[in-house]
Parts: C-alpha cells; structure tokens; sequence
C-alpha cells in the first residue's frame, strides 16, 4: 500500500461531498460520471501532476485534458482544493454569471488547459499537445481523461492511431469506465468490448485497473511515469458510476439530476459514513 493512501482515500470523500454540495448549489448536475471519476482526479492532482496553482501557465507544468467536460462537477472542487481559486468563488455554481458552469471553460477558470463538453475531442487535442512537447523535447507530460461512452465517436480512435504512430509515450488517456453513456449501458449503446485489446491493437500500453482503488492507480501511474517505451499508455479506470451514494450507484437516471433536501442529506451522510479511518 502506498504511504499516501489513507490521506488520498479521505481526499475523495471530501470530493465527492463538494459534488454533491455544488450539485444543490447548481439545482442538479452531472452526478454519476462525476462521483465515478474522482480517485482518478485525486490521484492525478495529489500525487501525479506537475503544477504551480500560484502560476496557472508555468511552462514545466503537465498538461491535463478532462475530456468528458461533463464532470467539471468534480474537477472544480478538486482545483479549488489544490490552490488555484477559493472555494468560495462556487458560490454561484452555474449561475448565468458565474465562471463555472457543467463544462469547464479555460479563459475562465485558473487550471483548466482546454475548454471540453464536446465529446471526442479531448484526446485529438492532447495528442497535438503531446507532440509538440515531443518535437520541443519538453519534460513535462500530457494526461487525458475520457468517458467510456466518449469512445464511441471515431474521432477517438483515430486520435489513438496517431498516438501510437508518432510514438507519443508523453501522453497517458484515462477512461473512466463505469459502464453507461447518456443513453443506457455503453454495451448496449454501442459494445466497446473487448475494450482493452482494442487499445493494444492500436499500439498502446494498456492498464485495466479498479479505478475506485488508489493503489492499484497510484502504481499504474507510477508505472507510466517511470517508462518510456515509445508507446502512449491507457489506463482503462473500472468504475461505478454514481459511485459513494446508494441511490444512485449503477443508475443511468443519475447521469444528469438534482436531489431534494431529504436525498442531498442521505447522500452527504453515506458518503461520510464510508470514511477510512484516519489512523
């Protein structure tokens, strides 16, 4: 187990509150795929990423693409968190006149590289980073996370194809696969699998890995991190999507909804009840 673990593990419980907080604040939001994503966040901003949140444009900085944009619900708070604007500017989550709004707009929020919301061109624009870092022969790395139902658009894997052909081991795509789109079941929608060997057919390291699990992310990461095989990597993330709430574990209803006074109490009460210890 790594050191950091316990610490991380309770980095997500306060996360996944703030979801659910903003998501009252906000009269609803995009709470599955958002809950699903959020140790793949914390391991990223806690223990993986380069960043300066006092200097948002610092050149050496690791670049992250949240492709499915849809979770800003989750990468706000986490920003927040980490430095780079009070938490108090949410106030106003999605408000006409606030910042923040359900996709995440990059001339707007500190610490948001790209302005994301239309699926499938997340990765085709990390890719672009990525070779630019490759050509300048920067040190500094490119992350993307992807939604699994994202993976239906052709434009991903043609991205993935360039990737590999341009030996982009710079880059490193997350798929948060919790197993549903906007639609219903992503193998119902349109069937990924076999998903994994899909991305090694393409030329890509693959890790398929629990994504709920901070070990098993932190060494995937590690892993990434540490090799450099001219190959981009794929960490496909296991998940539950609405993940940490009861009522909405597995239920594709919860994609897009707001919760009553009486269910935002029993979510913020089951996700403290599932806290580590702190040791």
């Amino acid at each position: 187990m790594h050191g950091e673990t316990l610490e991380l593990q309770n980095k997500a419980v306060d996360i996944r509150k703030k979801i659910i907080e903003l998501s009252a604040t906000a009269g609803g939001g995009h709470l599955g795929g958002s809950l699903s994503m959020v140790e793949v966040l914390v391991a990223l901003y806690y223990h993986v990423l380069k960043y300066d949140p006092k200097n948002p444009d610092w050149p050496e900085r690791d670049r992250f693409v949240m492709s499915k944009g849809h979770g800003a619900l989750a990468l706000c708070p986490v920003l927040a968190d980490v430095g780079y604007y009070p938490e108090e500017l949410m106030c106003n989550f999605n408000d006409l006149d606030s910042p923040f709004g359900m996709h995440p707009d990059m001339n707007k929020i500190p610490g948001i590289e790209m302005s994301t919301g239309s699926l499938g061109h997340g990765l085709s624009i990390s890719v672009g980073v990525a070779l630019s870092g490759k050509l300048g022969r920067a040190d500094w790395r490119v992350f993307c996370l992807l939604g699994d139902g994202e993976c239906d658009e052709g434009m991903v894997w043609e991205a993935a194809m360039s990737a590999s052909h341009f030996k982009l081991d710079n880059l490193t795509a997350i798929v948060d696969r919790n197993g549903f789109s906007l639609d219903g079941p992503t193998e119902e929608i349109m069937a990924l699998e076999p998903f994994a060997d899909k991305w090694r057919a393409f030329g890509w390291n693959v890790y398929d890995i629990d994504g709920h699990d901070l070990d098993q992310l932190l060494d995937a990461f590690d892993r990434v991190t540490e090799s450099h095989a001219d190959k981009p990597t794929c960490i496909i993330s296991n998940t539950t999507k609405g993940k940490g709430v009861s009522f909405m574990e597995g239920a594709n209803e919860w994609h897009y909804a707001g919760c009553d006074d009486e269910l935002i109490a029993q979510a913020l009460g089951e996700l403290e009840a599932c806290r580590p210890e702190r040791g």
